[in-house]
């Protein structure tokens, strides 16, 4: 939990500084609000038994549930964060940071603004959180839902077959394309010559040249939507070097997201590992994704009201798990509680002299701690503290008492000051500052 902590701040922290504002909704939604939203996956959504009122399912992610807040709010424009649990049906592979339930650390921005400006703000806040976070390389893939479609339709996919084939190209992060067009012609009964056609496309990525080489494909120039989607990312890859990130990031045409409320650009950062971790087969897969669905608010409007929204999830599981992994490889221990004063005695019947000593402390606003015993012995009292990482030691006993002093002890030094009573609190504090 403490590592967990750690990386929550400084996620929610960087969402704060972009300037967005907390939400929370409930872990359960109707289920008609979630069916239909996610294409192949919504059978991995928990749905609550039936108890006679209305059918309920734990939510899948913390889009959806948001994009009804709006709807139902009517909201227009919102710039929001929100972290919450999520449920999958999926089979949990801890390794890989997967797991049925789970945390997700979504920032979002509502609203009708000039093409791309959020969109890029969003990219640069995952660059932020994984550069902060010190996970390594990574790389951010970047495509568009528009140019996706486009090339479907100049190779030669049927239209009713569009999410179909764009949930097998997600595959190909984790597959080879081999077996990618496997399925899509054996299992979705693809043309094998429009499978190649989509092959000579998906295998490319790189950076503007590859935008400009794509306004200049004869096939894919043809379609309006793809030229739509190629004159965004340009202008997305402006500011994108304006932010100083542009080399992290990579247009990718395999890049398809299977979520079906997508409707422009989509994006996935990936850590890039070096060969000593690949040997350690930490294959965790992206770490952060997201991208602009433009269409979803209008489902839960009435009248169909439409808000474009773009946004972005960071995985924080597998981000737990690549640094849990990490602090066991280098044996790193951390503390687990944040105690600064432990209260000690080296003799017999000091228990009510403690519980005051404490108690004052306690109420000083210092975190402190004591034994829960009449007598302890002091060698357990100081080993508990060395175990714990606790820094500063107050010991009480009779001498103590006698010259209206405390004894207070550096743990790591082991050198013991005296120090008067009534001064006690204030050398506590002035000592717990400096360090």
């Amino acid at each position: 939990m403490v590592v967990r902590e750690k990386i929550l701040d400084m996620v929610i922290g960087c969402f704060k500084r972009h300037g967005a504002k907390r939400i929370d909704t409930p872990a359960f939604e109707l289920k008609e609000t979630l069916t239909e939203k996610y294409g192949e996956d919504s059978g991995l959504i928990y749905d609550l038994k039936d108890q006679g009122g209305e059918l309920l399912s734990l939510r899948y992610d913390l889009t959806v549930p948001f994009a009804r807040y709006l709807a139902m709010n009517k909201v227009k424009k919102m710039k929001r964060y929100h972290v919450g649990k999520v449920w999958r049906r999926e089979s949990p592979t801890i390794v890989q940071g997967r797991y049925r339930e789970f945390c997700q650390c979504d920032f979002d921005i509502a609203g009708q603004f000039d093409p791309m400006i959020p969109d890029a703000e969003c990219l640069k806040i995952m660059c932020e959180i994984l550069s902060g976070l010190e996970l390594g390389d990574f790389i951010i893939k970047v495509n568009d839902r528009r140019i996706l479609d486009g090339m479907f339709a100049v190779c030669g996919v049927p239209e009713s077959k569009f999410h179909a084939i764009c949930s097998s190209i997600d595959k190909l992060d984790k597959t080879s394309w081999k077996d990618v067009r496997h399925e899509m012609v054996v299992k979705k009964g693809l043309a094998p010559e429009v499978a190649d056609r989509i092959g000579d496309y998906v295998q490319c990525h790189g950076g503007v040249s590859l935008i400009e080489q794509m306004f200049q494909d004869p096939r894919l120039c043809q379609n309006k939507q793809a030229r739509e989607g190629l004159g965004d990312l340009k202008l997305l890859f402006e500011y994108l070097t304006l932010f100083g990130i542009a080399e992290k990031i990579s247009f990718d045409l395999s890049l398809a997201r299977g979520l079906d409320y997508y409707t422009g650009v989509i994006y996935e950062a990936v850590l890039l590992q070096t060969p000593a971790q690949a040997e350690e087969s930490s294959n965790v897969g992206s770490v952060a994704a997201g991208g602009r669905y433009d269409g979803l608010v209008g489902m839960f409007d009435p009248k169909g009201y439409k808000v474009p929204c773009v946004g972005l999830s960071i995985g924080v599981e597998r981000i737990f798990s690549i640094v849990e992994q990490r602090m066991k490889t280098f044996g790193q221990k951390i503390r687990t509680t944040e105690t600064q004063v432990f209260v000690a005695t080296p003799q017999k019947n000091f228990l009510h002299e403690r519980l005051k000593l404490i108690a004052e402390l306690w109420d000083a606003g210092i975190k402190a701690e004591l034994l829960y015993k009449n007598n302890p012995k002091l060698l357990t009292q100081l080993h508990y503290c060395e175990d714990m990482g606790i820094p500063l030691v107050v010991i009480i006993g009779e001498q103590e008492m006698k010259e209206g002093i405390i004894k207070l002890r550096l743990v790591a030094s082991r050198e013991e000051v005296a120090i008067k009573r009534e001064n006690l609190v204030a050398e506590i504090q002035k000592r717990l500052s400096e360090s």
